[in-house]
């Protein structure tokens, strides 16, 4: 179907607010904030939802990047990014011909997953209800079932057809790949791992069945080791300011830090209204300035300070020629990631992502469980001595970018996360222009059509980078013929496609406190849920 325009309304609510691509993963956040849990129960509640209803995006298998924010203090990032097991050999995969991280259906392309280690800290820091009961509604679907969504139904036709699905222990395999959207499905192997948390803790999952299952699987990639050791990891925020704003981002190994480039190149530009091309010109040609190195600089030891230094932003901003693309010095996103945010009574925020990397990730369960296993470590590099090199013990390079803005006194101002692959940055740079720059509602911003580089989702930068723009077929109609005659080559979609992202947003009114939010129409289920 071809779509003009899509018409989400923004959301309003007094007390709290939950937005994510579900709306059953929405209620239960909403109803955990309601029986007094924080935002950080409430989110941990809907991503152990959507850990259940959207296996195909994110899971337990998975991995987790969240910033939280807590009225009187400095943001804080939570890093729960899988690492690489101890029988990781870059040489051997490089003496079988490979130069890129295999994928799908290759183990090696798993790490440990980081997903449940990153609710339990989480939940540890900043929960207030017990685990058990911000678990429940994750373990009430999963045992109980729950009604396929229309993208999972398209998903897992696809999912069949990969070697071995027949043998993955799931319920949505049951009808041979086709499931109808709206069909009660149950994930009993699901549900007794998220009882294995409540009841074991980080052990009774890890060292439990699924880390005999993962171990099994592997075949030697990982040790008991491995799993015993705490993928989770508080870290200290990035932030830059931008239109009146202090805007906060993850620091590596994701790559917020393209987020907060974006911004603060896009600052110093004359950007006119979005309508007009030259705004989709300036803001995709900033993308393009601070991502042209984003192979070599990111890397789980960068400095995401210095990635952020004002005189490299400034040499960004003036190789950016406002009437026309400029060429990138030589150098030497689609699929499975969902995005969560919450805000509660007491105007605590957080951003959370969960990811599978690419859809279904590497295309293997973990066989008692039935919990799909990501693939992450495709972000690894197989170059030989590169600070990204695929090694035992290493965090790969991470799309996820989860970010939150905070006004000068440090009072909440936006809580915003979107799925996308390489492209997160790019769409949230465009979401934060409208939200902060020009003022937009949530609804009018979430809406609005978008740009992307186009590339494949998790090699966009490679081989001197992007060379095509691509934008949604309800964007401006003035920016084909505009960016054109910039020298871009532009490619409209005919249909809505899930490489321009599923954004969430929550803003806080600056005068009575009330929250306005909106969820992205682009993922046809989900919610902004409120109180």
């Amino acid at each position: 179907m071809t779509v003009e325009t899509f018409a989400t309304a923004t959301v309003h609510a007094p007390s709290g607010m939950v937005v994510t691509p579900d709306h059953l993963a929405s209620s239960a956040g909403v109803a955990i904030l309601r029986a007094g849990g924080s935002a950080a129960d409430a989110a941990v509640a809907a991503g152990a939802v959507l850990a259940v209803t959207n296996q195909h995006e994110c899971g337990m298998g998975g991995d987790l990047f969240a910033l939280v924010h807590q009225p009187g203090e400095r943001p804080a990032a939570l890093c729960a990014a899988g690492r690489a097991g101890s029988g990781a050999d870059p040489v051997q995969l490089r003496a079988e011909g490979h130069q890129r991280m295999p994928s799908p259906g290759d183990v090696r392309a798993v790490t440990v997953p980081g997903c449940v280690d990153g609710w339990i800290e989480l939940h540890r820091r900043f929960g207030r209800l017990p685990l058990a009961e911000v678990l429940e509604p994750a373990m009430t679907y999963a045992a109980a079932g729950f009604p396929v969504s229309p993208q999972l139904a398209e998903s897992v036709t696809g999912l069949v057809h990969r070697p071995g699905a027949d043998d993955y222990r799931d319920p949505a395999m049951a009808a041979g790949g086709r499931v109808p959207a709206g069909a009660l499905i149950r994930r009993p192997g699901v549900a007794a791992a998220l009882d294995a948390v409540v009841t074991g803790g980080r052990a009774g999952f890890y060292l439990g069945a699924f880390g005999y299952g993962l171990i099994a699987l592997g075949d030697g990639l990982f040790t008991w080791a491995d799993l015993a050791r705490n993928q989770a990891e508080w870290m200290e925020p990035l932030h830059t300011t931008a239109w009146g704003y202090d805007v906060w981002g993850t620091p590596p190994p994701s790559q917020g830090y393209l987020t907060l480039a974006g911004v603060a190149v896009a600052e110093g530009l004359d950007l006119p209204a979005p309508d007009d091309p030259a705004w989709a010109h300036l803001l995709s040609e900033a993308a393009r300035q601070v991502g042209a190195d984003r192979p070599q600089v990111l890397h789980e030891g960068a400095d995401g300070a210095a990635l952020l230094a004002p005189e490299r932003i400034a040499a960004q901003r003036a190789a950016i020629d406002p009437d026309r693309r400029r060429d990138l010095a030589p150098l030497t996103a689609g699929g499975g990631t969902v995005a969560c945010c919450v805000v509660d009574r007491d105007r605590m925020g957080v951003s959370l992502l969960q990811s599978n990397a690419s859809a279904w990730g590497a295309g293997l369960a973990e066989p008692e469980t039935g919990i799909f296993l990501h693939n992450r470590g495709i972000g690894f590099s197989l170059e030989a001595g590169h600070p990204a090199e695929y090694g035992p013990g290493r965090r790969p390079p991470h799309t996820l970018a989860p970010a939150l803005v905070t006004r000068p006194d440090g009072s909440l101002r936006s809580v915003l996360a979107t799925m996308g692959g390489d492209a997160q940055p790019q769409i949230l740079v465009q979401l934060l222009a409208r939200l902060l720059h020009h003022g937009e509602p949530a609804g009018a911003a979430v809406d609005a059509g978008r740009w992307v580089l186009a590339a494949a989702p998790f090699r966009t930068w490679d081989d001197g980078g992007p060379g095509v723009l691509a934008v949604e077929p309800h964007a401006s109609a003035a920016w084909d013929d505009g960016l054109r005659a910039r020298g871009h080559t532009v490619t409209r979609h005919e249909e809505p496609h899930h490489a321009f992202g599923h954004a969430q947003v929550i803003d806080v009114d600056a005068g009575e406190g009330v929250l306005d939010a909106a969820a992205d129409p682009r993922a046809l289920v989900g919610a902004a849920a409120g109180y």
